[in-house]
């Protein structure tokens, strides 16, 4: 069992927060010692899920809707189980959008390393856009992939 403190250094989340949680339902079957919340490796499991919906952009009413499909038994795996593939699938797109920026970012690293060393650009704006090394390419060509008209500055 763990206090409500180490809890919060475990997880790095203020006792506001797991206080909060434990107020909506999210720990329906936490221990308590004279009133002293006590977490049990299953509410920790229970923190761990509702850290990670969280992160994936979903919000505590929703969480709270998955936690009673929990206590409401195996007759709901098909209802958690369309949650966690929606939440994978709005992740796995963010992920994209973040590859791009990562993309644009390592290829104007390179581009600006580049240009330090031959001091200009000049011979920059001649490999661009269909003539950079392929590794580059693949960079560049990314992060320019988007229906958005594409900015020309440097």
């Amino acid at each position: 069992m763990y206090t409500i403190g180490q809890v919060s250094q475990m997880f790095g989340l203020p006792i506001s927060t797991l206080r909060y949680y434990d107020k909506e339902g999210l720990f329906p079957e936490m221990a308590r010692t004279s009133g002293i919340r006590q977490f049990s490796e299953k509410e920790l499991e229970a923190l761990r899920i509702i850290e990670c919906l969280k992160k994936s952009g979903m919000e505590i009413k929703q969480i709270k809707q998955f936690m009673q499909w929990c206590a409401e038994g195996s007759s709901t795996y098909p209802k958690r189980l369309d949650l966690f593939l929606q939440q994978k699938a709005a992740v796995e797109q963010e992920m994209e959008k973040l590859q791009k920026v990562l993309d644009m970012l390592c290829f104007k690293c390179w581009y600006y390393t580049q240009a330090i060393q031959d001091g200009n650009e000049t011979r920059l704006e001649q490999m661009l856009p269909h003539h950079l090394p392929p590794e580059i390419q693949k960079l560049y060509d990314n992060a320019h992939d988007t229906d958005q008209p594409e900015s020309s500055a440097s």
